[in-house]
């Protein structure tokens, strides 16, 4: 693994110009998001395939390249972006999805923003908002798919990771700040708790309905592996997650039994429309916020 990151880290600094090798912060860019390379400055891309121990993201709206450049006014604070991350869905390991956020701390960043395309589970927390998050609930980590088990990248890292303070209460401030002054309206933002789950599929009403009252406002299918593999590399961590969706969770089933005994007795029925999540509809979602969501970031990196 040590040979792998040293390899890693001599094929990006070959790519680079001095000034842009020791980035002080780094985003991930979720879908439909990466449009924060259109906001750099002085943009090399590095693509995935070109550093060794990277895998190719397979996702629609995801691209494949890290995106070093320099982000906010005067000269600008050098920064990292990931165009595309990896899922444990796609056939990824686990070791595999964090192991670009490992190759950022070890080039340098210290501040890490993470973002995500989210279903709501709270009806107070509509469709365009962007959700801050304050907390997780990560299902696949209390089974078992955990990015930290087995053997530890480095002896100086902790075997036993605290969370309770995983998400950086300076970071979450400084975005707040960064909406007063965009003169955002209070209700673009809330604050939240992420489910993740595995993915791919979308969740069912019963395993929505469950999240709901278990505590959790959005579901996702990413995130938590990467907050868990920086807090463990000592970065602070702040996640914003852009609701494209409700989780389909209707207060009552369809009773078949009912509808087939009203046809049987002649009774004409209306059928309530079938209510289904697309991939399509959360990458439009994306894009119509994500200028929103790249001022937010760049107003918190230029604020660092």
């Amino acid at each position: 693994m040590t040979t792998s990151f040293a390899a890693s880290i001599s094929a990006i600094k070959a790519a680079l110009p001095a000034n842009l090798q020791c980035p002080r912060a780094a985003i991930i860019c979720g879908s439909g998001l990466s449009g924060i390379v259109d906001v750099l400055r002085d943009v090399v891309l590095v693509p995935y395939q070109d550093i060794p121990g990277f895998s190719t993201s397979t996702v629609p709206g995801h691209k494949s390249a890290l995106a070093f450049g320099f982000l906010g006014s005067h000269e600008g604070v050098p920064v990292v972006a990931m165009l595309g991350r990896f899922h444990p869905y796609e056939g990824h390991s686990l070791s595999s999805v964090v192991y670009p956020v490992r190759i950022m701390a070890k080039l340098g960043v210290k501040h890490i923003i993470i973002t995500n395309a989210a279903g709501s589970l709270n009806p107070s927390i509509p469709v365009g908002t962007i959700v801050v998050i304050q907390d997780h609930l990560a299902i696949p980590n209390l089974a078992g798919m955990n990015p930290l088990l087995g053997p530890q990248t480095s002896p100086d890292l902790p075997r036993f990771l605290p969370l309770s303070d995983a998400y950086s209460t300076t970071l979450r401030r400084l975005v707040f700040l960064a909406a007063h002054h965009l003169q955002l309206e209070d209700s673009a933002l809330a604050e939240g708790t992420y489910a993740w789950v595995s993915g791919p599929t979308y969740e069912t009403p019963a395993e929505g309905r469950f999240l709901r009252r278990v505590g959790a406002d959005v579901v996702g299918m990413s995130t938590v592996p990467e907050v868990l593999a920086a807090r463990e590399e000592g970065l602070e961590v702040m996640v914003l997650s852009l609701v494209t969706n409700f989780v389909v969770i209707p207060d009552t089933y369809r009773s078949i039994r009912e509808e087939v005994a009203a046809e049987l007795s002649g009774k004409k029925l209306e059928l309530p429309p079938a209510q289904t999540v697309s991939h399509e509809e959360v990458l439009a979602i994306g894009r119509e916020k994500a200028g929103v969501l790249m001022k937010l970031v760049e107003s918190v990196i230029n604020s660092l």
